[in-house]
């Protein structure tokens, strides 16, 4: 991408040859793609990409990028739900929304694996992103969105969440000693009446480190006559204590305006999954476009911190 910033109605700044995977990209039968999460290893970038079947559950796939713009995908999926196992019974209507962190030498993938049951928060772990090896369901059902820490705090796993409860979601943050049994559970932030962000509320893209804070990239949603709009903002987390919230946006980060992110099979959708920080400080945020592709977008950690306030009751 240039390094010219460009500025439109949104903070961040699409790319212009969006989007950067759609259904013809998908070298075996499908119905869309959406919603992957990006990991650089070395100087490749890899995008754990959402399939949707024809068969109608989803499941993952693996693109390539030399530039992190121009992706390749792999011709065979590289994760399917379980068809044996323990895992099987949780996941025999797929798998969904991978978000993947490294972490203590290894990357840890959290999805969402969906069932008859509703659906639930799964951790697998991989190094190469072409074998995984699934470690335990973390969490009960009617929860998903959730996103891992990249280090311990306090000696601790830390992790954002998105169970609902009375039929609202809001992101919660959980601590764990070994990665499976989590628990001191604690609301983070909520939706907020008469904003963008007033139904609903979920954790995106894993945590940043910044030097302000923990730096979370969530969706929100509003409800309108025609459905739910879902749209992208930002929190700082407080980085010794990150269920302290320092500051969130008052308006949305990225909006559905384009086409592509306004007609699909879920119209008026963007929904990040993951981001790349880059060497000259840029952020790739990467992210599901009406649930039928992906596209890629730009910002910087001071364009993210001057759109937010400090939060007065934290």
């Amino acid at each position: 991408m240039s390094a010219q910033r460009k500025f439109g109605n949104d903070v961040l700044h699409r790319w212009e040859g969006n989007p950067i995977l759609e259904l013809e990209d998908i070298p075996f039968p499908a119905n869309a793609v959406f919603n992957g999460a990006p990991v650089k290893l070395g100087d490749e970038y890899l995008l754990l990409l959402r399939v949707e079947g024809q068969q109608g559950y989803s499941f993952f796939a693996l693109a390539r990028s030399d530039d992190g713009l121009h992706f390749r995908v792999e011709d065979k999926p590289a994760l399917l739900p379980a068809s044996k196992g323990p895992f099987s019974r949780y996941e025999s209507r797929g798998i969904e929304d991978p978000r993947a962190t490294f972490l203590d030498g290894t990357y840890y993938v959290m999805y969402t694996a969906v069932s008859e049951f509703g659906f639930r928060i799964a951790l697998c772990k991989t190094d190469d992103f072409r074998s995984f090896k699934r470690l335990a369901f973390i969490s009960e059902p009617g929860n998903k969105d959730g996103v891992l820490f990249p280090e311990k705090i306090n000696g601790q796993y830390v992790r954002l969440d998105r169970p609902i409860g009375l039929g609202i979601g809001s992101v919660w943050i959980s601590y764990s000693n070994d990665l499976y049994s989590w628990g001191n559970s604690k609301v983070l932030f909520s939706p907020r009446r008469g904003y963008w962000d007033s139904f609903r509320v979920g954790a995106s893209v894993p945590p940043i480190r910044t030097e302000y804070g923990w730096l979370e990239i969530y969706h929100g949603t509003k409800m309108t006559s025609a459905g739910p709009i879902y749209r992208a903002g930002a929190v700082f987390l407080d980085l010794e204590d990150p269920s302290k919230v320092l500051r969130r946006c008052q308006v949305p980060i990225l909006s559905p305006r384009e086409d592509y992110e306004r007609i699909g099979d879920v119209g008026n959708v963007v929904f990040p999954c993951g981001a790349i920080v880059e060497p000259n400080g840029e952020i790739k945020i990467y992210y599901g476009a009406a649930d039928t592709c992906i596209g890629v977008a730009t910002t910087r950690i001071a364009d993210l911190l001057e759109c937010t306030i400090e939060e007065s009751d934290p």
